[in-house]
C-alpha cells in the first residue's frame, strides 16, 4: 500500500468503516511511514476536540414561552358532561380509544423508521465495499482477469462464473474505452466487474443481482473522494465507481443503460 492509498482510507480507519483486512493492511502502512502516520494522529486529535468540545446551543427560555403563547387554547368543558356518568365513560371511552390508535400509529412510524435506517445502513455499507472494491482493482496486477477491448471476447469469459452473466458494452466511440473484466467480490457475493477508462481514470462497473435493491432512477454518491452511481435493469443490479468527476459518471451511467434498450435510439 503506498501512501496515495493510504491517506483515502486514513479516514475510513478513523470511522470505522473498514473490514479488518483493509484495517490490517492502513495500520501496517502506518507503522512503517512517518508521513502517514503523523495524518493519522492529527485526525484522532482533531476528532477527539470536537468530542469534547461543547457545541450544543441550548433554546433560550423566552422561545418556550412564545411557543406555548402561539398555542390554542384548549376547548372548555362542560360542567354537564363532566359531572354525568355518560360524560364520565365516554371521556374513558375516548381516552382508551384515542390512546390505542396512538400507540398504533406511533408503533407503524417508528417501524418505518426503523426500516429506512435499516436501508439507509445497508446502502452506506454496500457504497464502502464498493469503493474499496475498487481500490483493490488499482494494485498492480489486479485490474483485469481478462484483458481486451473486445467486447465479444470479455462476455462470453463470464460465461459459467456467475449465474447471470454480466452485459458488456464497447463504450469507445462515447468517450469511455473498453479494458477488460474480471471476478470481484462485494458484501460476500462474487460480482462481475466490467472495466473502462475515461481518458487517465479508471471506471469499474460491478453487476451483480439484486446488489442494494431496486433503484428505478440513478442513485449518486461521493466515498472518500470517489464518485459513484447505483441503478437496476431489469434484474440486474449496477454499481459504477471511478474517481472522475459526477457529471462524467452519470454520462456514462447514460450511456451504458442507453446501450442496453433495444431500439434505433441507441448511442
Amino acid at each position: 500500500m503506498n501512501c496515495s492509498e493510504a491517506e483515502v482510507l486514513i479516514h475510513a480507519l478513523i470511522d470505522g468503516e473498514l473490514d479488518a483486512g483493509h484495517a490490517r493492511d492502513v495500520e501496517a502502512h502506518v507503522a512503517g511511514c512517518a508521513d502517514c502516520s503523523k495524518k493519522l494522529a492529527d485526525l484522532r486529535s482533531m476528532r477527539q476536540a470536537m468530542a469534547a468540545a461543547d457545541l450544543k446551543d441550548a433554546a433560550p427560555p423566552q422561545l418556550r414561552a412564545r411557543i406555548e403563547a402561539a398555542l390554542p387554547a384548549p376547548p372548555p368543558s362542560t360542567a354537564s358532561a363532566a359531572s354525568s356518568g355518560l360524560g364520565a365513560r365516554l371521556n374513558r371511552r375516548f381516552f382508551i380509544g384515542g390512546f390505542g390508535m396512538g400507540t398504533v400509529l406511533s408503533g407503524a412510524v417508528a417501524a418505518a423508521l426503523v426500516l429506512a435506517v435499516l436501508r439507509d445502513d445497508d446502502t452506506q455499507k454496500l457504497t464502502s465495499e464498493v469503493v474499496s472494491a475498487h481500490l483493490r482493482s488499482l494494485q498492480p496486477g489486479h485490474l483485469t482477469d481478462v484483458e481486451t477491448s473486445d467486447q465479444h471476447t470479455v462476455k462470453p469469459w463470464f460465461n459459467g462464473k456467475l449465474d447471470v452473466a454480466p452485459p458488456v458494452i464497447d463504450l469507445t466511440a462515447q468517450g469511455f474505452t473498453l479494458l477488460g473484466g474480471r471476478l470481484d467480490e462485494i458484501n460476500g457475493e462474487t460480482v462481475g466487474a466490467i472495466v473502462y477508462r475515461r481518458r487517465n481514470h479508471i471506471i469499474n462497473l460491478f453487476v451483480a443481482e439484486s446488489l442494494g435493491g431496486k433503484q428505478q432512477n440513478a442513485v449518486a454518491a461521493v466515498r472518500h473522494g470517489f464518485n459513484v452511481r447505483h441503478w437496476t435493469e431489469g434484474s440486474l443490479s449496477f454499481w459504477a465507481v471511478s474517481d472522475i468527476n459526477a457529471a462524467e459518471l452519470s454520462e456514462f451511467e447514460q450511456k451504458f443503460s442507453a446501450a442496453l434498450r433495444p431500439g434505433p435510439d441507441r448511442s
